[in-house]
């Protein structure tokens, strides 16, 4: 059997460490601000990228280049790799379609090599729990294909829960209209979004103020949950739940702590939602990642 890697995108929103530890191979998304592009050697701290956007700039975003995927997939399989790709999802970002199409190509030209790719359907660390469930298991001995169809297996079962700070990001995305988001704004609307079954980020509620909509998702997550935990011993011995956030630390540790004081054995991970979905989401986003019974939207 041969060996394989492991490969993802930068929007998992891994953390720098475990992708070393772990010797994960990351396809960059891009984003363009104020005539740069950024993504691959030149990057922006996430501190410099969201104080740009509070100071009025407004990112774009770009899928993954067919030319890195295709020298980062051609290096691995002349190496004799096999390669197990979990992409951004799909109804998100071209760049799962510029992967597939990548890897097809590769494997008519080279017929002995395998790349599978895997759809998250799914964002940020929901993506990333994902890729964090293949390592689990491959270091358990499991092979590329197992892990592959065991993922797609249980796709529903990584959830996200979301709120922003600002509306206007999400009306500038189309996510909402623009009466809805003026409106909102001044009565101090927050909404609640989830990852569908489908990999869309979609609305499932509002709530008022910006502790109510902190509070929401935590909850929301705990009804999610449910038994999945306790039913699947994959995963009730390794439960890591994650907060992502758009340059807002201190909330998102508040967050980490409304999840301890009731899922006392879960492991918390906190890390800063990538330029690439932050230039949607805004900053002071704020997201929880974790295993549920399935994604209610």
């Amino acid at each position: 059997m041969k060996d394989f890697v492991i490969t993802t995108d930068s929007n998992s929103d891994l953390l720098p460490d475990y992708i070393s530890e772990k010797g994960i191979v990351i396809i960059p998304h891009y984003y363009e601000l104020n005539n740069t592009v950024y993504g691959d050697e030149v990057n922006l701290t996430p501190k410099e990228f969201y104080d740009s956007m509070r100071g009025g700039l407004m990112p774009t975003t770009m899928a993954s280049n067919p030319a890195v995927i295709h020298s980062t997939f051609l290096k691995l399989i002349t190496e004799g790799k096999e390669v197990l790709h979990i992409s951004f999802s799909s109804a998100l970002s071209g760049g799962c379609s510029n992967v597939a199409a990548g890897a097809r190509e590769l494997c008519e030209e080279y017929t002995d090599a395998k790349i599978i790719v895997v759809d998250s359907l799914n964002a940020s660390l929901g993506q990333g729990l994902m890729v964090m469930k293949a390592v689990e298991l491959k270091e358990s001995g499991k092979g590329i294909d197992e892990i592959a169809d065991w993922l797609l297996q249980h796709i529903s079962n990584f959830c996200v829960q979301f709120t922003v700070n600002d509306l206007f990001h999400l009306q500038r995305g189309g996510r909402i209209s623009k009466v809805s988001a003026f409106v909102g704004s001044m009565i101090n609307l927050k909404p609640i979004l989830v990852v569908n079954d489908e990999g869309k980020l979609v609305p499932s509620g509002t709530v008022r103020g910006r502790k109510k909509s902190l509070s929401t998702i935590v909850a929301n997550m705990v009804k999610e949950m449910g038994e999945a935990v306790e039913a699947d011993t994959a995963v009730k011995n390794s439960l890591t739940i994650c907060v992502v956030h758009g340059d807002a630390l201190e909330e998102a540790e508040y967050v980490a702590r409304l999840i301890k004081d009731i899922v006392k054995e879960a492991n918390v991970i906190i890390n800063v939602i990538s330029p690439s979905i932050g230039a949607h989401s805004g900053p002071g986003a704020i997201g929880i990642c974790f295993w549920g019974e399935n994604r209610n939207s």
